[in-house]
């Protein structure tokens, strides 16, 4: 035997001998994870699927007998390779089911969960009648069930009250809501935190700057009450009911004031962003698309950058909630081969693509 083979036949059982210590390590490790298994599980009895009765089988006769015992599994070496001989007869494994009724079908539950959010004054057994007319045959104790499971209360105590989107489609067109957002703005003194007041219209998302002030008391906020009402271009004239939250600065005698005006003044409950969703919707695009790009020195700058994205925002930013289109759509103009042109503002932040005359 030469030198080299010699050498090579040395290096191979090195390996071996490496190879044969990791795998001792990794089945240690597997037997006492089994271990720590087994123990946690203690009396509970685990049911297995075809398929993974089947895999555990096809690896279980890989592995050996003796093996399995050593590892400790938490089926048994024997159940392991019977289900392998009954995979190798072909036989086919029965659907074990699972201890208790079979569930309801998804179907069957979405139709209860509609059938009492759509009609509040419906009891369990008004719903299963309505059920029986096209032949779904419910009890009232799974119907009971099911509204449990949703958080559904029972007829009378969720008929009592109105669900937030029925109101808000019940009342849609009559509907604005307020809010403020803070802006940082520099001035000779420095950084000075300035508070704008806005208003949205619900039903087509018009916003109206009421107001910018570094101090919202209660003078300013009776002032801005009027403009909200002024009957020439007041966004409040036309309107009934106006969503606000629990922000001290709607004090006491502003809401009076819109009560006076036959306005009803809806304060959501504290922590509550997602009721006043299209206000606090407006705020994120203000910010993202316009305030975080530029650096406002002086109250001046801040009402123009406000009053361009406004612009912006109902002239030419399309909105997912109108199905994609623009607030004020624009006539058309131009020819339909004429070429594309940019309408910027504010020197480029925002764009607006509209095609020429040709």
């Amino acid at each position: 035997m030469s030198a080299s083979a010699g050498l090579l036949q040395f290096l191979l059982l090195l390996f071996a001998g490496w190879l044969e210590r990791q795998q001792t390590a990794v089945i240690e490790y597997l037997k006492a994870e089994n271990r720590l298994l087994r123990a946690r599980l203690g009396e509970r009895r685990i049911i297995f699927t075809d398929a993974e009765r089947r895999q555990l089988a096809e690896k279980a006769r890989a592995v050996g007998r003796k093996v399995l015992g050593e590892l400790g599994t938490i089926v048994t070496p024997e159940t392991l390779l019977r289900w392998h001989r009954e995979l190798v007869a072909h036989r086919t494994f029965v659907e074990r089911r699972r201890p208790g009724r079979p569930r309801t079908r998804e179907e069957l539950v979405g139709l209860v969960v509609r059938m009492a959010s759509e009609n509040p004054s419906w009891g369990y057994t008004r719903i299963q009648g309505a059920m029986s007319n096209f032949g779904r045959k419910v009890g009232r104790g799974t119907i009971r069930r099911i509204l449990r499971e949703h958080g559904i209360e029972r007829a009378p105590e969720r008929g009592r009250g109105m669900p937030w989107s029925v109101f808000l489609r019940a009342h849609w067109k009559a509907l604005a809501a307020a809010d403020f957002f803070t802006v940082e703005v520099w001035s000779w003194r420095g950084l000075v935190t300035h508070y704008i007041l806005f208003v949205v219209e619900l039903a087509t998302r018009r916003v109206c700057i009421a107001g910018i002030t570094i101090q919202p008391d209660a003078d300013w906020m009776m002032q801005m009450g009027r403009n909200l009402l002024d009957v020439l271009d007041g966004p409040l004239y036309d309107k009934r009911y106006l969503i606000v939250d629990r922000d001290t600065k709607y004090c006491a005698e502003f809401r009076q004031m819109l009560t006076r005006d036959g306005i009803r003044v809806i304060r959501l409950p504290r922590r509550s962003p997602n009721l006043n969703a299209y206000a606090e919707r407006w705020v994120r695009s203000v910010r993202e698309e316009c305030l975080s790009k530029v650096i406002p020195i002086g109250r001046g700058m801040l009402r123009r950058v406000l009053h361009e994205h406004v612009a912006h925002y109902h002239l030419e930013r399309n909105h997912q909630g109108l199905g994609n289109g623009l607030i004020t759509p624009r006539p058309a103009e131009g020819h339909r081969d004429g070429p594309i042109s940019r309408r910027p503002r504010l020197g480029g932040i925002l764009n607006y693509y509209e095609r020429c005359a040709a």
